[in-house]
C-alpha cells in the first residue's frame, strides 16, 4: 500500500534530504512538501496526508503547534517531530501530542523505523 507523506521544513536541503530517503526506502510514497506551518495546512484543506514529518524550528509557528493543529484534525495520523534540540522538554512535549521525537540530522534508518512503526499504526486503526 501507498501511504502520503507531508514533508515541512523551512530547509529546502533537510527536506531534500529526507525525500531522498522516503524515496530509497518506499518508491511509489507520494510526498508534499511545505516550507512553513501556514503553508502546510493550507495544503492541507485541498489534499489529505497519511503521515507528516515536522521541523521542529520554522518561522511562524513551530512543528509542536502545527502537530498539534494535525493532530486535532486527524487523530491517528503519524507524526515525527525532527530537531537538532534534543532538548528533554521538545521531547516530552512531543510525546504529550502523540507524536515521535526524531533527531537532525535525519538519517535513512531513523526515517525508516519511524515509517515502519508509522505503517503498523495505520493499518491498526483500519481495523
Amino acid at each position: 500500500m501507498t501511504y502520503k507523506l507531508l514533508i515541512v521544513d523551512d530547509s529546502k536541503l533537510a527536506r531534500m534530504s529526507a525525500a531522498k530517503a522516503l524515496n530509497a526506502l518506499y518508491p511509489n510514497w507520494t510526498r508534499v512538501e511545505a516550507a512553513t506551518a501556514d503553508e502546510a495546512v493550507s495544503m492541507g484543506s485541498s489534499k489529505s496526508f497519511d503521515i507528516a514529518l515536522l521541523d521542529f524550528n520554522m518561522p511562524g509557528r513551530d512543528g509542536l503547534q502545527l502537530a498539534a493543529e494535525l493532530k486535532a484534525a486527524n487523530p491517528s495520523m503519524p507524526i515525527a517531530i525532527v530537531s537538532a534540540n534534543h532538548q528533554e522538554e521538545i521531547v516530552a512535549r512531543a510525546k504529550a501530542i502523540g507524536a515521535t521525537f526524531l533527531q537532525k540530522p535525519l538519517t535513512q534508518h531513523a526515517l525508516g523505523e519511524f515509517l515502519q512503526t508509522a505503517v503498523g499504526q495505520l493499518q491498526a486503526a483500519k481495523k
